[in-house]
């Protein structure tokens, strides 16, 4: 097995999502690149319509990419842009086109991967993004180890939540529930790809136990998303007749499901006072301003729209306490950013937030019907304000729940799965 300097291996990664100004499913691409660098080299095969914002990143710190060589899959006119009309498909009943898009810039990323190997000769290859299960790509064929991940998306939405999500919304999940339970059970390319993965990484706990039971496949549990560089120095103290910050961030889409929040608010006791900062925008949000209307709650909500990754921050970090409500999701990464900051978090104890929050840095509540749902965010809003003692001891408790999920600490752990990888090849 031939080595570069230093003991570093030859990596091809398949990275479709990674841009280094951008949040998301960009942004994991991007620090993942970045923290398996530290390690291997790599030749990372994009999306075309990311070159220049990669570009602009690498000339301003050319030695931090040194071991990096970004490949772009030419484009073509049926590939993915970033213009007005496919920033409509994919909010539209018509967002299965881009899956078929992706498929076949997965097979041109295929044919640029397979000729790159003939000169380069990789000791492994690794499907990174996009997380989705159904997407595995075609670069495992190539007779080299294969690791595949974080993988997400096998987790049907659970039907109780539908009465949160409108009919629009519920539409949707309901139609996504049964292509996902049809993908799982029927869908060749991620059966094949697990089967010749030498190791799988799951994004979170509920994942890994999905690709066990569909796959018979074991898969080790790495989140994919991490906290940025920057943490608070100290955490926020709120005063005695001091109103309860809250902030909840997201897109505005109906399985955020904010309402679930506002409906909380009304169930707050007269002598919890509060402000509510609501970051982000969307289809949902003159609907949930409205709902925030009916319930006379309006004055005291804050909604700042689409707004600048520090403004957020500094929005964030001011909070008391950080409310998550997706009823589908992930891991979201606004949930690292907040511990970062040192700002507690009440979430639904479901999907990655279950792996994440503790009682140590916040309140997880029980991922049941709506109303209780509404009932126990309130419960929990109410003991943060008045154990304020306690909450500060949670927002210390954020600080260093961040770390454990640094990206020096996923660097090492992926390390390690590649390094078995590559052993087992020998042998």
């Amino acid at each position: 097995m031939k080595k570069t300097a230093a003991g570093r291996y030859r990596l091809l990664v398949s990275a479709y999502a990674c841009n280094p100004f951008k949040g998301s499913e960009e942004g994991v691409g991007w620090n993942w690149v970045k923290a398996i660098a530290a390690y291997h080299d790599l030749w990372v095969i994009t999306a075309a319509f990311h070159r220049e914002d990669i570009e602009k990143e690498v000339r301003k710190q050319p030695d931090e990419y040194a071991g990096i060589q970004f490949l772009y899959v030419n484009h073509k006119r049926w590939h993915y842009w970033p213009t007005r009309f496919w920033k409509f498909i994919e909010r539209s009943w018509f967002k299965p086109l881009m899956n078929r898009v992706y498929r076949e810039w997965q097979k041109d990323a295929f044919r640029l991967g397979a000729q790159l190997h003939k000169k380069i000769q990789f000791d492994l290859i690794h499907q990174l993004t996009y997380v989705g299960f159904r997407f595995p790509g075609h670069l495992w064929k190539l007779d080299i180890p294969f690791v595949w991940g974080p993988i997400g998306g096998l987790e049907n939405t659970p039907i109780h939540f539908f009465s949160e999500l409108g009919f629009n919304g519920a539409l949707y999940y309901l139609g996504r529930n049964s292509i996902n339970s049809l993908h799982k059970r029927f869908l060749l390319s991620p059966k094949r790809a697990m089967k010749k993965a030498r190791a799988i990484i799951s994004a979170t706990t509920g994942i890994q136990k999905e690709i066990k039971k569909w796959y018979g496949v074991e898969s080790e549990v790495i989140c994919e998303i991490g906290p940025p560089k920057e943490s608070a120095a100290d955490v926020s103290i709120r005063n005695p007749e001091e109103p309860l910050q809250v902030s909840w961030s997201g897109q505005h889409l109906p399985g955020k499901a904010l309402p679930l929040l506002l409906k909380a608010l009304k169930h707050l006791p007269d002598f919890v006072k509060y402000n509510l900062d609501i970051l982000g925008d969307g289809p949902c949000t003159k609907k949930w301003q409205h709902i925030a209307d009916a319930m006379n709650i309006q004055a005291s909500c804050r909604w700042h729209g689409q707004v600048l990754r520090p403004d957020a921050i500094r929005i964030i970090q001011r909070s008391h306490v950080f409310v998550i409500t997706s009823l589908k999701d992930l891991t979201s990464t606004v949930l690292l950013e907040a511990l970062s900051r040192g700002v507690p978090v009440i979430a639904l104890d479901h999907c990655g937030f279950s792996d994440v929050v503790t009682p140590e840095c916040g309140i997880k509540i029980p991922a049941t019907r709506p109303r209780q749902i509404i009932r126990d965010i309130a419960e929990s809003m109410t003991f943060l304000w008045k154990n304020e003692p306690i909450r500060r001891r949670m927002a210390k408790g954020a600080l260093k729940r961040a770390q454990d999920f640094s990206w020096d600490k996923k660097a090492e752990k992926i390390n390690n799965i590649y390094l078995n990888a590559i052993a087992a090849k020998s042998t």
